[in-house]
């Protein structure tokens, strides 16, 4: 991790209100395939979408886009890809500066296959396994009132220094948040809860609050969950989401949206929920505000096209109605 003398940031007026770390890639989206994928056929799709991906990449331009000033360290390649990943982020408005690029490296893809209800998912990570701890500019990380880190395990090189870079933003006073997403490898390494001894809100779905604690029930998984973090919020897809202390629950129902896919709809609840978080709502109106632009995203193709400029008028529009009704 490099540094200047102090990672210490000037809290009275901090540079960003969240700086994040994350994976960067494409995503290829492609409709209308069968349930089943027979090997050895031609399977036609009835649409496709080539749209900025990754969780860290996603959540920083959602949380941008929401008017958030972000700052995003992430890996690029030095490709027509890694240009155009590049270009969908400065135009959210989130700050690259600390970003680094790899010229041995190519820009990673995801290709989802997206079914009637459910989706596969196939992930060439490339630049995303070369992040290192040396790569991270730790003054300006800490240069903000938040930090978030996105796909806690496709950070290979980086993961064994995650604890020692989370202490060190701890001690600078940030709040920090984590989103681990799946664990390629399925192995859900036990070293990830030393890091949650830094954190103040943990992120997972269902399923991987069962596979962390290495608990099949997921009452017993969250209760394990909730003794270890200040704030824990499960999302909980069509179901909404849910939050806990070690003493107090919440729950708040999703919105119903007519889906195109739920690509980033994990990724886009974040950025609602940190945004509310951060600026000190109650847990109650920030998992509304994560509902709905976790719905929000799946309005649209991918993570990000429900928060292009165009759509946000809407999105504004729809968070009036939701604060009327809960009034």
């Amino acid at each position: 991790m490099t540094q200047s003398s102090s990672p210490v940031a000037d809290k009275a007026k901090p540079r960003f209100d969240v700086t994040v770390v994350g994976d960067t890639n494409l995503d290829l989206l492609l409709y209308g395939l069968p349930e089943e994928v027979p090997v050895e056929q031609e399977l036609l799709a009835d649409g496709m979408a080539l749209l900025l991906g990754g969780s860290g990449a996603i959540t920083a331009h959602n949380l941008a886009s929401l008017g958030n000033s972000v700052g995003f360290i992430s890996t690029f390649a030095a490709d027509d890809s890694g240009r155009l990943s590049r270009h969908g982020l400065v135009t959210a408005g989130v700050d690259l500066s600390r970003c680094v690029e790899r010229t041995d490296a190519k820009t990673g893809v995801t290709v989802h296959l997206q079914h009637r209800v459910l989706r596969h998912m196939f992930t060439y990570a490339g630049a995303t396994f070369d992040l290192k701890a040396s790569d991270l500019d730790l003054e300006y990380l800490a240069s903000a009132r938040h930090f978030h880190m996105a796909s806690y395990y496709l950070q290979r090189a980086l993961t064994p220094e995650i604890p020692a870079l989370f202490a060190r933003l701890k001690s600078a006073g940030l709040t920090i948040s984590l989103d681990t997403n799946d664990d390629p490898s399925q192995q859900w390494d036990r070293g990830i809860i030393e890091a949650l001894r830094y954190v103040d809100v943990f992120l997972p779905n269902e399923r991987e609050t069962c596979l962390l604690a290495q608990e099949p029930n997921l009452a017993k998984a969250i209760d394990l969950l909730r003794t270890l973090v200040p704030l824990l919020v499960i999302k909980q897809g069509d179901r909404g989401a849910t939050a806990y202390t070690s003493t107090h629950s919440w729950h708040a129902p999703a919105r119903q949206v007519t889906v195109v896919d739920a690509v980033g709809a994990g990724d886009s609840f974040n950025a609602g929920f940190l945004h509310g978080w951060i600026r000190g709502w109650s847990i109650e109106q920030a998992l509304e505000y994560g509902n709905l632009t976790g719905t929000w995203s799946t309005t649209a193709s991918g993570g990000t096209s429900a928060f292009r400029q165009e759509n946000l008028a809407a999105l504004h529009e729809a968070w009036k109605n939701v604060q009327s009704v809960s009034r």
